[in-house]
């Protein structure tokens, strides 16, 4: 068969297949954002969008017009690049429109102020007294390096409607834990952060 009708794969087009929804939100749930998570994300689509695939456009349109682009790295390159961003586009696109957008410190009172609901930093204490720190967040958004945590980790499940005081079961692949929610707390998220990891 002609090469010409054969498509080569790389790498980078394994992810052409991936569905766009993201395997961590469990099928009929809703893609529940902070809006600083949000604005996150809406900033990077703004940044890909307006600055760097022209930018990249530009880019191989020059190498195009240099001649023979079977040995044009930056026309290979960039073609390769164009993809990623564009896939990264239409990820971002998909993840934004989905998303409801939740303020924690909106729909507070005064009954549940200690209480752990989507958005909360809870500081939670284990059985030899150690004290870990965790925000509860969108699935768009989880940075362990940070302490943010998915609302639909076992953690999060574990920890959600409890209250100051509360002992939660923990239920992980080395048995279960029992951690006391010691602090509740409701932060605003910063919005132009990226997450770390």
């Amino acid at each position: 068969m002609s090469k010409a009708f054969t498509r080569e794969s790389d790498e980078g087009d394994a992810l052409d297949d991936e569905p766009l929804s993201s395997g961590l939100l469990p099928a009929g749930t809703r893609n529940y954002m902070t809006p600083g998570g949000f604005a996150r994300l809406n900033g990077e689509l703004e940044r890909l969008v307006k600055k760097e695939r022209p930018e990249l456009v530009a880019t191989v349109a020059w190498a195009a017009s240099n001649g023979d682009r079977s040995e044009n790295g930056d026309y290979i390159y960039g073609k390769k690049r164009l993809r990623e961003i564009d896939r990264r586009i239409r990820y971002l696109m998909v993840r934004l429109d989905a998303a409801e957008v939740v303020d924690p410190l909106a729909r507070r009172d005064d009954d549940s102020v200690d209480q752990v609901f989507f958005g909360a930093t809870v500081t939670v204490r284990d059985e030899s007294g150690a004290e870990r720190t965790v925000r509860i967040v969108g699935v768009d958004e989880i940075d362990t390096a940070r302490g943010y945590i998915s609302w639909v980790s076992p953690m999060a499940q574990a920890l959600l409607k409890a209250r100051e005081g509360d002992v939660v079961t923990l239920r992980t692949p080395a048995g279960a834990e029992q951690l006391e929610v010691a602090r509740v707390a409701y932060e605003p998220l910063a919005t132009g952060e990226p997450p770390s990891g």
